[in-house]
């Protein structure tokens, strides 16, 4: 495996990105982490945001090894989004299926506005057209594993993200 991003590099950029996010949020969100790859991301993240948070998870399944297949919704959140602002969180925006899908999810239950934060873009394979709010880095269109990505739920815990 080949580091794409280190671990200094990641921490810095959360840094921003919590920063961002407590300026414009500044009466609170509601933050919507999409398992299982947000965890890393997410929990590092939440740390950084200095404005009142409310955090809840949904769990879809978009991949099959290295293809993404159907969206299929594991679990849905729990919390009443209804009038709030949400700020989706994952680790990776690449075909944009997955976070189309959850953000459509939020508007139908009647939150005030969704926007989306994403350690990783990945431009180049969007078959979906949306876009990141808050962006970590952009990446070619490499399959990567760490910081959260998974091949296989295998590479999650690496503290960096890497090309497999």
């Amino acid at each position: 495996m080949k580091v794409l991003i280190n671990q200094k590099q990641i921490k810095r950029k959360v840094k921003e990105l919590g920063e961002q996010i407590t300026k414009d949020y500044p009466n609170g969100v509601v933050i919507v982490g999409i398992l299982k790859g947000c965890t890393l991301f997410l929990s590092d993240l939440i740390r950084e945001v200095k404005t009142d948070c409310v955090i809840d998870f949904i769990w879809v399944k978009s991949y099959n090894g290295i293809r993404s297949d159907t969206i299929k919704l594991i679990c849905n959140t729990t919390y009443n989004v209804s009038s709030k602002d949400v700020l989706i969180v994952d680790d990776i925006i690449d075909t944009g299926k997955t976070i189309d899908f959850v953000k459509k999810q939020l508007l139908r239950r009647g939150a005030r506005s969704v926007k989306v934060c994403v350690l990783l873009d990945k431009e180049e394979a969007r078959k979906v057209p949306v876009k990141a709010d808050y962006v970590g880095f952009r990446i070619p269109n490499v399959f990567v594993v760490g910081y959260g990505l998974d091949f296989n739920e295998q590479y999650r815990n690496l503290p960096v993200v890497a090309v497999l």
